[in-house]
């Protein structure tokens, strides 16, 4: 077994190795750009080397780097987590004739399977079925048009090397097509080094599931099921479940089976992922495979009880796999939600800055259920914009789906997060959806659920009294703290007012409540009375009490008035107010929001890459007026209607924060 292994990769994933390495005995080696030098994974492993400026093409992909790092570290081996080099075959061939060995499958099957283009036409060589597409390199933007016209929209444009959702889009006519082809190969060759770009048809209304393969030396090989990766956005993966809830046993032996024939035919070693469309009518597409770990590799170990990353290193050091196909039991369900550092009121743009606040939920087994959460991040740590915006990897288990679901809203109701724009709303809102908890998704759910953007989850008449009362407890809880320290009157609870009205996002409740140990009975106008019992202290950011018996957690943030409350995928304004000042308050003028209908404004911290319209240009509604790079992935900024350029303050290179004015109209 190997004493000492580098991992070539940052974030989470690095910190994800480093926990099974040294669960194993054997010493860590990180590595790190400028920009990562107080991160994470550099403080977890046991030694760690500098390798360049932020910019990943300056640093973690720069082979010669990684290799100086090998050298002077003296490792014997690489892991190269996901993204980056880790399905790059120049880098296997170096680690090969430095006699190092690396944590994955042999050069030939990523050149095979791992180049997208090259694994399609030998899955559809050995008769597997593959979406129908262009295989062949493609020049331009025109030639992409023909092509595109040619195989019908819509169409996906997708980057050979690519992964993670970057250098894809969605085409759905020509200017699209245009538009996309360039974009992807812009993306994919800032973050794969590689920008070669093909075509194939988008089917609609899909699945995207994906099976978990595993391989020796030895000519073993076995699949460990499939998991569920349909939420995505962006083509982006942000929920992830395993087992799928529309899989059926003969369609998930089919599927394992053929996974298994494909990476038996290039002699595939490791872990590595056979992603497939599936239709309605459970029939499966060959979309492409992984030469890698995957992202969502958690829920396959929660079910099944295998550390994939173990596994990974006792093939890459000869061990023969102790698994055997009949030994692979599914038990109870996984769910992993992505966080991001994205704020999904603003469509989900990047976020970026420090993180003043991260309390994950506690991890481990609660009763019948487990919480995991990879992470690659710490309060006070910063995020960048030169990496990808995932924070963390929140997990749960439970025995069935309906406990994975429960597991999770609890989990993610105590996640607490501060100083960035964060997706953990969005998050809860796709967790009580009543579609996602019927199974019922495909990959247009988010499009077809949300089309105007997320704006927050409905909040039921039931869960609004209950944050009404929560509410008003804290309020009293406050109060009652300031009269015990003014010391005016001995029986301080006579201080505290009985009535009550708390506005709740504009809605209104009336209520009265008795302060009890621990909390108070509340009761509201129209007769409703609940009894709320909570240990929260002012100045807690997060509230966890019982209802009438039933926990609540509720992410809380005192304001000049009462609190901002987030509570499953809503965000409120509490205001608590006496009866007196509630009748005043209402005949206070609205504020009027400024007029920015004539800017364009930078709607995430980013490098400008290219302004594509000039002063005094007539623009059409649709046209697109500028392109912004944040985290790896390149946005175009369309005009939201007819007008002319009236002045441009920015240019391309220029780095800008949210809200700078990019251009003004007339």
């Amino acid at each position: 077994m190997f004493k000492k292994i580098l991992i070539a990769n940052r974030g989470e994933i690095a910190c994800r190795v480093i926990k099974t390495a040294r669960k194993m005995g054997i010493q860590t080696v990180a590595v790190y750009s400028d920009a990562d030098r107080n991160a994470l994974h550099v403080s977890m492993a046991d030694e760690a080397i500098h390798i360049g400026p932020p910019a990943a093409a300056e640093s973690y992909i720069v082979i010669d780097k990684i290799m100086d790092a090998i050298k002077q570290s003296g490792a014997e081996a690489v892991h190269p987590g996901y993204g980056f080099l880790s399905e790059n075959p120049r880098f296997a061939e170096a680690l090969k004739a430095a006699n190092v060995a690396f944590i994955g499958p042999p050069v030939g099957a990523i050149e095979a399977m791992g180049d997208k283009i090259t694994s399609k036409k030998l899955a559809s060589e050995a008769g597997v079925s593959t979406v129908p597409g262009h295989m062949a390199l493609i020049e331009d933007a025109e030639e992409a048009v023909k092509i595109s016209r040619d195989i019908g929209y819509p169409v996906m444009i997708k980057a050979s090397a690519g992964g993670g959702g970057k250098g894809m889009r969605i085409a759905w006519n020509d200017e699209d097509s245009r538009d996309g082809f360039q974009s992807s190969k812009n993306e994919a060759a800032s973050s794969f080094g590689d920008d070669r770009i093909f075509i194939e048809k988008f089917v609609t209304q899909p699945r995207h599931i994906e099976i978990q393969v595993l391989g020796d030396s030895h000519g073993n090989c076995i699949y460990l099921g499939e998991r569920e990766c349909s939420i995505q956005r962006r083509n982006q993966k942000v929920i992830e479940e395993a087992p799928s809830p529309f899989l059926d046993e003969k369609t998930r032996k089919a599927m394992g089976e053929q996974a298994v024939a494909l990476s038996k035919a290039v002699n595939y070693t490791s872990a590595g992922t056979v992603e497939f469309i599936v239709d309605g009518e459970k029939k499966f597409y060959f979309l492409e495979m992984n030469t890698r770990l995957q992202v969502e590799h958690p829920v396959t170990e929660l079910i099944t009880d295998i550390d994939l990353v173990e596994q990974m290193i006792r093939v890459a050091a000869g061990e023969k796999l102790a698994i055997k196909q009949s030994d692979v039991k599914l038990n109870g369900w996984a769910i992993e939600s992505r966080l991001y550092a994205e704020d999904p009121y603003r469509n989900f743009l990047p976020s970026i800055g420090r993180l003043t606040r991260y309390r994950p939920p506690q991890e481990g087994r609660h009763g019948d259920t487990i919480i995991r959460n990879d992470t690659g991040v710490y309060e006070g740590g910063e995020i960048s914009m030169y990496y990808d915006p995932m924070i963390a990897k929140l997990c749960s288990w439970g025995k069935d789906r309906s406990a994975a679901i429960e597991a999770m809203r609890g989990a993610l109701d105590r996640f607490e997060v501060e100083g960035i724009g964060h997706n953990l709303p969005f998050l809860s809102a796709v967790m009580d959806h009543p579609r996602f908890a019927s199974g019922n998704i495909t990959t247009a759910f988010i499009e077809e659920e949300y089309p105007d953007g997320f704006s927050g989850a409905p909040t039921s008449d039931d869960d609004g009294k209950k944050l009404a009362a929560c509410a008003a407890v804290m309020n009293m809880i406050a109060q009652l703290r300031r009269t015990r320290i003014s010391g005016a009157m001995t029986n301080h609870k006579r201080r505290v007012g009985k009535a009550w009205t708390v506005f709740l996002s504009g809605q209104a409740f009336e209520l009265t409540m008795k302060p009890k140990n621990e909390g108070a009975k509340i009761k509201f106008s129209d007769g409703t009375k609940m009894k709320v019992l909570t240990d929260w202290r002012p100045g807690t950011q997060l509230l966890t009490a019982t209802v009438d018996g039933a926990a609540i957690a509720v992410k809380v943030k005192a304001n000049a008035s009462g609190y901002e409350m987030r509570y499953r995928g809503a965000t409120h304004q509490a205001q608590i107010m006496s009866p007196r000042v509630a009748k005043l308050n209402g005949h206070m003028l609205e504020k009027v929001p400024a007029d920015t209908s004539r800017l364009l404004l930078c709607p995430m911290p980013g490098l400008i890459v290219s302004i594509n319209v000039s002063v005094g240009d007539e623009v059409q509604e649709g046209q697109a007026l500028a392109t912004v790079e944040a985290m790896k992935m390149e946005n175009i900024l369309r005009a939201e209607r007819k007008s002319t350029v009236a002045k441009i303050n920015a240019g391309q290179g220029d780095s800008l924060a949210v809200d700078d004015v990019i251009m003004e109209f007339e």
